[in-house]
């Protein structure tokens, strides 16, 4: 309450005050999960489409520079498109896209908290007691 809220009023306009600012938070939370899990499958589909497109054609290095350089011309404000992330990208889906039980989890944790799995985990395949260990420590 500021200086502004009448007195007469003060119990219940504190009430729903507090159920408002509760309700907010609560929805601020709801929607950064649901942009997380989109930049994340994001991600995933850009990591996909790298590892097929380096079957059977001569994509390396350069295209995937190229490709980094022109999606952040096209999308300023937004970033996770350097050369390195892209690499991490492919990374991402090449690491756990054959695992039906660790996908799904690996999906729900922030790019961050990917990005920071035990190094133990890089190129293996973690068990999904591991992932939901992390799971649980981050939720």
């Amino acid at each position: 309450m500021n200086e502004d809220t009448p007195a007469v009023i003060s119990d219940d306009y504190a009430a729903v005050l507090a159920e408002i600012k509760e309700r907010v938070r609560s929805a601020q939370y709801a929607a950064l999960k649901a942009v997380n899990k989109e930049l994340i499958s994001l991600y995933w589909d850009i990591g996909r489409l790298i590892i097929e497109r380096q079957q059977g054609e001569s994509w390396g290095r350069s295209v995937v520079a190229s490709l980094a350089r022109d999606l952040q011309v096209e999308f300023p404000g937004m970033s996770g498109f350097s050369p390195s992330n892209m690499w991490r990208m492919k990374l991402f889906f090449e690491t756990y896209s054959s695992n039906e039980k660790l996908a799904p989890l690996v999906r729900e944790i922030s790019w961050s908290h990917n990005l920071l799995l035990p190094d133990e985990w890089k190129g293996q395949r973690p068990a999904p007691e591991q992932v939901a260990m992390l799971l649980e420590g981050v939720g």
